[in-house]
């Protein structure tokens, strides 16, 4: 029985230490830039959250090689925490498929190290891009401040079809059941703006949290893009 006892606290401590812990969670780990204008520098948003207890540490981020960059916009992230990773790669002297990796070191004690994916095809010659879609948000992130628990906020990001064809909302993806997105139309002709709103419920939340919004439509340049709403709930 002693034995059993022991044994119960010993397993009971380490799934307690587990739940303390910090944990980086990847929304995405790879992405494909399809065709790209050699010499053109294009760049992808990642986003980083931490699902544990504790606070997560971004020590170092390592991209495989010069021609790619990485920075993170925080570099501490509370529990419940994200903040977006933008990888950039210049295809200057580059051709054919390009594949590249970045690396990334947090003090996750379970996964230190993870690892992100970029890929394209560099083509010499430019294609014939006069005739597509281009999906522009005037800003990506949205600061609430401190809101007391309970109450719904909302906010209303704007964007426009900078492009010369029509502009397809295929898809949007919020982080977590407490936000919702609604945009305005789905199809967006060129030089016309649309907006997407964004509704937070903070009820049975607490202390700083971020949420993430993902869209998907036809731009083919970037297909995906990434916003993130914060707040501070206080009780």
């Amino acid at each position: 029985m002693r034995k059993f006892l022991t044994l119960l606290i010993l397993f009971t401590s380490l799934s307690f230490a587990q739940l303390l812990n910090p944990k980086l969670v990847l929304q995405q780990n790879e992405h494909d830039f399809g065709d790209m204008v050699q010499g053109e520098e294009v760049s992808h948003v990642f986003v980083l959250s931490n699902s544990g207890g504790g606070l997560l540490k971004i020590n170092n981020v390592k991209p495989s090689c010069g021609c790619t960059a990485a920075m993170p916009e925080k570099t501490e992230l509370g529990p419940g925490e994200s903040t977006n990773l933008t990888v950039s790669f210049n295809s200057k002297g580059r051709r054919g498929k390009q594949k590249k990796i970045v690396r990334i070191e947090t003090n996750d004690p379970e996964n230190p190290q993870q690892i992100i994916t970029i890929k394209g095809n560099v083509v010499v010659e430019k294609a014939n891009n006069d005739a597509q879609p281009v999906l522009k948000f005037s800003e990506t992130q949205h600061d609430f401040g401190k809101i007391e628990q309970g109450k719904v906020v909302e906010h209303t990001f704007k964007f426009q079809n900078t492009g010369k064809s029509i502009l397809k909302i295929n898809d949007i993806k919020t982080s977590c059941g407490c936000t919702a997105a609604l945009v305005s139309n789905e199809k967006i002709a060129p030089g016309e703006e649309g907006t997407l709103l964004v509704e937070l419920d903070t009820k049975n939340r607490r202390g700083k949290m971020s949420r993430t919004i993902t869209i998907n439509s036809n731009d083919p340049k970037e297909p995906t893009k990434v916003l993130t709403v914060y707040a501070d709930i206080q009780q």
